[in-house]
């Protein structure tokens, strides 16, 4: 029996800090108390003492590149990084080569996962303009939900017929999970700034192109057919400023049909540091100005805004350094999306507590993922500790995504992931991650 007796620990569950036990055995938490004793001398004992044990993270956006894509990332290389990082489940987007857009695909995807994840996974079902039928065949209780591109990205999985998506929002009972951009109002703008610049657009318009007005008004679009049809909508990776008028926070997150979420690097980043960072920034929305950011942070808090993501997406280093319009939008965030978010504590800018509820307990309630997300007796044992007072920098030789860089290179973090546990299996800890692939497929309580 595998039995791990994590001790004196600050622990961060359902709005609340307390310090206490927490003991796993097997795969499952089975005992959290003020104080537990080792029932037997074959028990792990960890001493957590001045640090906090928060459920793993649960990263509702990335792109792992497997298949087809393999030189940017892969299954193995991109939730080795994720588990460093202290996410301990991942739901996976379909744009990879082939696109997961039949249920064939999308299980040998599942396949792949079940011999190489590290972390906990679950692939979403992609939806084009002409697979409804696929789509349908969806299975709620193993697959996360639907994911449409309404703004083309990496990939081509535009859907842009009209009728289409109405037939996807007004028969599927799925979760639709939703890219929204624009594509018109793109393609206008960069044609502008092409007449202005020739070949060599800059990449500090690229919040220009892909504007505040693509983004909403391709997500006023999609509330307003669900709204319509009663589709359970979630809207991925919100950039603007004016969008948050879509969201409410008047009802609880259960009752919620309409659901909205913000990644780290539209958080953390603007327009100013296109200057610096130049195309290692440039995503899929755009990030933008310092008052959009200002306003998501306002939203993110007052709960208009239900979940904190990364839309990890790698290419390599070659690919971004291209010029503006033939470098790939994405990069990788997986590894530091936890410890930046304590940074935004260490700051002021959030509570831990609020930290927990946006990246573990509001994506297992939104997608009602089961036994997972909380620090609960007969939960999954998917455990993080963190130090909030080791400092350390990143650099080259520590970042594990396999496209061996990242937009957070050289920024010294004041919090630091000392152990992830992924179904009662330490997989990371000393700073190195075990060969251990522990992850299993998450299941939904629908």
């Amino acid at each position: 029996m595998n039995r791990v007796l994590i001790k004196n620990a600050k622990i961060v569950n359902e709005g609340v800090i307390f310090e206490g036990d927490v003991l796993i055995e097997n795969d499952l938490i089975v005992e959290i108390s003020e104080s537990i004793s080792a029932k037997s001398s074959e028990c792990k004992i960890i001493d957590a003492e001045g640090n906090y044990l928060i459920p793993g993270a649960i990263d509702d956006q990335v792109h792992f590149r497997e298949p087809g894509l393999t030189h940017k990332g892969d299954i193995e290389s991109e939730s080795k990084a994720a588990v460093a990082g202290g996410i301990t489940s991942y739901i996976e987007q379909p744009n990879t080569i082939p696109n997961a857009v039949t249920q064939e695909i999308l299980e040998q995807k599942y396949e792949l996962a079940a011999q190489k994840s590290y972390a906990n996974y679950s692939f979403m079902m992609g939806a084009t303009n002409d697979n409804l039928e696929e789509v349908l065949k969806t299975n709620p209780k193993n697959v996360a939900g639907i994911k449409i591109f309404l703004g083309s990205s990496t990939g081509n999985m535009l859907v842009d017929n009209e009728a289409t998506l109405e037939k996807i929002f007004s028969s599927t009972p799925m979760l639709i999970a939703v890219h929204c951009e624009d594509e018109a109002t793109i393609k206008n703008n960069l044609e502008k700034y092409k007449a202005e610049f020739g070949e060599d657009v800059p990449v500090t318009v690229h919040h220009l192109i892909r504007s505040e007005e693509a983004c909403y008004i391709s997500s006023s679009k999609a509330v307003a057919l669900a709204k319509k049809t009663g589709a359970r909508l979630h809207i991925f990776h919100l950039s603007t400023a004016k969008e948050m008028d879509l969201f409410t926070n008047k009802i609880p997150l259960e009752e919620k049909k309409i659901t909205a979420e913000v990644c780290v690097h539209h958080l953390w980043f603007t327009n100013d540091d296109y200057a610096t960072k130049g195309n290692l920034i440039k995503w899929n929305p755009a990030v933008k100005t310092a008052n959009d950011r200002k306003v998501l942070w306002e939203a993110l808090l007052d709960d208009r805004i239900d979940v904190i993501a990364t839309d990890h997406a790698p290419h390599t280093l070659e690919e971004k350094k291209q010029s503006y319009l033939n470098a790939p939008s994405g990069g990788p965030l997986v590894q530091h999306a936890v410890v930046a978010m304590f940074e935004a504590h260490h700051q002021g800018k959030i509570s831990i507590e609020k930290i927990v509820e946006k990246m573990c307990h509001n994506p297992a309630k939104i997608f009602k993922i089961e036994k997972r997300g909380f620090i609960k007796e007969g939960y999954y044992a998917d455990l993080v500790i963190v130090n909030s007072g080791l400092p350390w920098s990143v650099k080259k030789e520590n970042i594990l995504a396999k496209c061996g860089w990242s937009p957070f290179e050289g920024f010294t973090f004041k919090s630091r992931i000392t152990h992830t546990f992924v179904n009662g299996q330490l997989v990371y800890t000393a700073f190195k991650v075990k060969d251990i692939r522990a992850g299993k497929r998450l299941l939904f309580e629908r």
